[in-house]
């Protein structure tokens, strides 16, 4: 099995160094524009199986070549504008790939496009048809969004659903933050795990849920929650908010009467964000300055981002609890799942690398084994289920991720 990987940062770096270390797996290419990155990264992999590819994605010619040579491709690209430019080279040339977008490709978010380069005049929601048409027509399988948010969150929650006659109410917890005691040191106790822009586009963006059986539309950051988190000898106050981080959910699961995606940080995190949001720094209409126009966004990404990066000797945590609601057998059921994963500091991988990378590193496998069939974009939860599931929850506890499953009948 020869194996692509497209984007060399956190998370495409630890889907590269999963696959070396599976004997099933012939050549990993990785794809970044800057050979710095590559050579750091051939450094600390340190694997004759590595193939290094200097290329910026944005070449969708010889990107299309690449392609040809793999088996199964790993789009590992954080801004939305890359990785659909990537996603069509992929299908054109027949590429089976997997995802890891915070966006269902096939019904693209309409909120901050991100320069989303649409042809032919399509409307979004067009596009994301013909993407999944023409996928369909070139038997290419695209499971879209296999991280962790989306990713293992709609993975285990499409599980309960399917152990349930009738599910009800499904709400995702999920997020990166800073270790403890590290997060007093960050401004907003967060710290950069995730493109940090990305992550402020989230926080600004309309969102659809489903409330009372139907879908609706709320601002990011709404239905804020506090929780204490007490599993795995854990006992820590978090809060949560709705974002976009399962964004399939909408369209594969319309059947629920209540559904929201949550992302966790530590208390406190939410309302400095709310502060610059009243002060419009996270608005993108530009302003004056000094007889320039900037956006603020732009300004405060320049001014904050250096401060939020991860100092030597800080590591993440990626904290995970899914609530799902509902009947079986005539009696009303609920099932939790749980997760608080740390940084491997021992071989220098966060927690998020971790979590994100090793499952788009699982998913790629199965597909190259011919255990995930499923033809045009597929989202997580349709696309590891049944025996697929139990194989794939299996590849996590390998590498010492675990999901504790909590099923409770009344």
């Amino acid at each position: 099995m020869r194996v692509l990987v497209i984007g060399s940062g956190k998370v495409g770096a630890a889907s590269a160094w999963d696959l070396v270390r599976d004997n099933r797996v012939e050549i990993v290419g990785i794809v970044d524009r800057r050979r710095s990155n590559l050579e750091r990264l051939q450094k600390w992999i340190n694997s004759n199986k590595l193939k290094l590819h200097v290329l910026d994605v944005s070449n969708t010619a010889d990107m299309k070549i690449l392609m040809k040579e793999y088996d199964v491709g790993i789009i590992s690209l954080p801004v939305r504008k890359t990785s659909y430019t990537t996603v069509e080279a992929a299908i054109e040339v027949g590429l089976d790939v997997v995802d890891i977008l915070e966006d269902y490709h096939r019904r693209p978010d309409p909120y901050e496009t991100e320069g989303l380069n649409i042809p032919n005049q399509m409307t979004l929601e067009e596009y994301g048809g013909w993407l999944h048409k023409r996928a369909m027509e070139n038997d290419v399988i695209f499971v879209d969004g296999l991280g962790f948010a989306p990713g293992l969150s709609n993975i285990t929650i499409g599980e309960a659903i399917r152990k349930m006659d009738t599910a009800e109410s499904a709400i995702a917890r999920v997020g990166g933050i800073p270790a403890k005691e590290a997060s007093v040191k960050y401004p907003l106790k967060y710290m950069i795990t995730w493109t940090f822009e990305h992550v402020l586009r989230q926080y600004m963006i309309q969102v659809e849920v489903i409330k009372n059986g139907k879908v609706v539309e709320v601002p990011a950051l709404s239905d804020r929650e506090k929780f204490r988190f007490t599993k795995f000898g854990k006992n820590e106050e978090l809060e949560c908010a709705v974002t976009s981080g399962m964004p399939s959910y909408i369209s594969t699961r319309p059947q629920l009467n209540e559904f929201a995606e949550k992302t966790i940080r530590w208390p406190g995190h939410y309302e400095g964000i709310d502060t610059l949001k009243k002060c419009g720094m996270l608005d993108l209409t530009p302003v004056e300055f000094r007889g320039m126009k900037i956006a603020p966004r732009d300004f405060l990404l320049s001014v904050i981002g250096p401060k939020l990066k991860a100092a030597d000797g800080d590591a993440d945590v990626c904290v995970m609890w899914n609530t799902v609601t509902g009947t079986k057998d005539g009696h009303k059921m609920r099932i939790d799942y749980y997760m608080w994963e740390e940084a491997d500091t021992k071989n220098g991988i966060s927690a998020m690398g971790r979590v994100t990378g090793f499952p788009a590193a699982i998913g790629a496998k199965l597909i190259g084994r011919g255990e995930i069939e499923k033809k045009g974009i597929v989202a997580p939860e349709d696309a590891i289920k049944g025996k697929v599931y139990q194989k794939f929850m299996e590849e996590l506890t390998k590498k010492n991720i675990t999901v504790l499953e909590v099923p409770e009948t009344s």
